[in-house]
């Protein structure tokens, strides 16, 4: 069990960072799909099967694909995005560094309550899942749900912004015009002539 553990550990990390390395986008998406399989591995390993069938569901099944196919679908100038490398490398080089300090600073100052280990052999997963959720992290989970309300909305709102040149309908102009039918009356044996309609 421990030798499967690291096994696929060290393929997890091999695969992220072939997900930042790669110069080509579309391999590092599928190396991210990569990632996201096996890590949902590691907690099948580790006895949440919950959290690795979402992992598949959400990350592989919605996120990933859509990476993929807006990678595939853009037409992106390779070299120039070489170009850039060196120019960020000592910022992106300090953010990597900041984010690293601060994963250390989490793991050792996090916690876990004594009586959900004492009882977590009596619980399943996803009970638990709920439980530290609704009574740990309540706020959290409150605010990221509005968060994704706010960001759906404001898509929409970018969805819907009037452009002058864009092709739109007003609804309000087509039913108060004029009407378009004219009944004309012609002679007898004449028939209808443009004049008629003028």
């Amino acid at each position: 069990m421990c030798f499967l553990f690291y096994l696929f550990s060290f393929f997890l990390v091999v695969s992220a960072i072939t997900v930042i390395i790669a110069s080509n986008p579309v391999y590092s998406v599928l190396s991210l799909i990569l990632t996201f399989f096996i890590s949902s591995t590691l907690f099948i390993l580790l006895g949440a099967e919950f959290i690795a069938m979402l992992i598949i569901i959400v990350y592989v099944g919605a996120v990933a694909v859509l990476f993929l196919f807006v990678v595939m679908m853009i037409d992106i100038d390779y070299s120039r995005i070489k170009q850039g490398f060196t120019k960020y490398f000592i910022i992106s080089l300090m953010c990597g560094v900041v984010f690293f300090v601060d994963v250390v600073l989490v793991i050792q100052n996090s916690h876990m309550r004594s009586d959900m280990v004492k009882n977590q052999n009596n619980m399943e997963n996803v009970f638990m899942i709920g439980n530290v959720i609704y009574t740990d992290y309540m706020y959290a989970f409150h605010l990221s749900g509005i968060l994704l309300l706010v960001s759906i909305v404001s898509a929409l709102v970018l969805a819907l912004y009037h452009q002058d040149d864009a092709l739109k309908q007003d609804v309000h102009k087509q039913v108060s015009r004029d009407s378009s039918v004219k009944l004309a009356d012609p002679k007898f044996l004449q028939g209808v002539t443009d004049e008629d309609f003028d």
